[in-house]
């Protein structure tokens, strides 16, 4: 009984570890955002250069996913994350360092490799957590992230409020967030790969489960990008708002998610994956239909909460589902990860092109379109649903297949 105890308080502790980590990985996507203009200014290029160094990082991001199982498998899982959180919150200072447009290219290209591997390697990590709790957990963990990211972007507005160095600012950023990063990894669980298991390749294609789990995903990070990259937009140029009403708009949309994801763990447990990816599937269609019929900015901006609360769990419960789906848990997380990653970034250029195209109405509609999927697909999460007992093991055993 007290070994079991022992084990059950080393999963809590864990837990808010892993928790610490989401954050300090939000905080430096926040803290580089809010710092883009100077950035810009800087290194002296134009806002259609500043459009193709900004693909870099989903670039990286995509390419480097894959290494992050291989990483994990030759030095553990704690390692591992040790190391890639460093990397990724050091990169932080890269992009304000450039000088010119190739510069930023490489800066951004290093820091999205880092940001795909340490997002890897923590997920598989906090669905490791899950499964020896026996409950959700990874809605709150995105949340922690979404909270970590509006801190990042708080401090991040008030250096550029005072007119700051974005060197210095992310110098001072960087290193307090990597002591912070680099400390919580002391407590995630040291996961070690069984003696005769085979090293996972440094790339490989993902599972056919991935890819299905994926498609689910790219549904919801496409509503994500479109809605945080447009919905100011919109209300400015479809419903002739004032400036401040339209970036209040995008902000109640990321406060919405954030909450829905701290608070989407009870109703995960309770309902389970599928039904609460359904119901936030139709949450997710009312809005848009809101958002494409609205002829007051009041009614399209509670359809963007709406999509906002619909959409805010999909992500983590595709990674949850990812983690569970097969014999290589961290190759799955990597396919799932690349595929939300690049929907992300197909999004916004592809609402602004169809909106050139077509109108924004027309941009929206396939939103929602794409959010009816959520509700046609939920089933393949059915992996994710976290109701079964805890698997208790001991502290020091090997688990097969590294979680990360």
């Amino acid at each position: 009984m007290e070994a079991v105890t022992y084990e059950q308080r080393d999963v809590r502790r864990a837990r808010y570890a892993v928790a610490a980590v989401f954050a300090v990985h939000g905080a430096v996507t926040g803290s580089f955002a809010t710092r883009v203009p100077w950035i810009q200014d800087h290194a002296g290029v134009s806002a259609g250069q500043l459009g193709l160094a900004l693909a870099f990082p989903a670039l990286g991001a995509s390419l480097a996913m894959p290494l992050a199982g291989r990483i994990s498998h030759t030095f553990g899982a704690r390692n591992a994350l040790r190391g890639l959180i460093a990397l990724w919150t050091l990169s932080l200072t890269l992009p304000a360092l450039s000088p010119n447009l190739l510069a930023l290219c490489l800066a951004l290209f290093t820091y999205g490799a880092t940001a795909g591997m340490a997002d890897v390697a923590m997920n598989a990590l906090g669905v490791e957590v899950e499964n020896r709790l026996g409950r959700s957990i990874m809605s709150g963990l995105h949340g922690m992230w979404s909270a970590g990211a509006l801190v990042g972007s708080a401090a991040g507005t008030l250096a550029a409020h005072l007119g700051s160095d974005a060197r210095l600012h992310h110098l001072l950023a960087a290193a307090v967030l990597t002591v912070l990063g680099v400390g919580a990894c002391s407590w995630v669980l040291d996961l070690q790969p069984a003696e005769d298991e085979e090293t996972p390749p440094r790339f490989a294609l993902p599972p056919k489960s991935a890819l299905l789990i994926g498609a689910v995903g790219f549904c919801a990070v496409f509503a994500e990008g479109a809605s945080l990259d447009w919905s100011a937009v919109y209300l400015r140029d479809r419903l002739e708002t004032s400036a401040g009403l339209a970036a209040a708009c995008t902000t109640g949309f990321t406060l919405t998610m954030a909450v829905a994801r701290i608070a989407g763990d009870r109703v995960v447990d309770r309902f389970g994956s599928v039904r609460t990816v359904r119901a936030g599937g139709v949450l997710a269609v009312l809005g848009g239909l809101l958002v494409v019929c609205a002829g007051h900015p009041a009614l399209a901006m509670t359809g963007f909460a709406l999509m906002g609360l619909g959409i805010a769990v999909v992500v983590p419960l595709c990674f949850a589902a990812a983690g569970r789906s097969g014999p290589n848990p961290s190759q799955a997380i990597a396919g799932v990860a690349t595929i939300t990653y690049t929907s992300g970034l197909v999004a916004p250029s592809a609402i602004g092109g169809l909106a050139q195209a077509t109108s924004l109405v027309v941009s929206f509609g396939l939103v929602t379109l794409l959010a009816c999927g959520l509700v046609a697909f939920a089933g393949v999460l059915r992996a994710g649903d976290s109701s079964r007992p805890t698997v208790s093991r001991p502290k020091d055993a090997a688990v097969p297949g590294p979680r990360s």
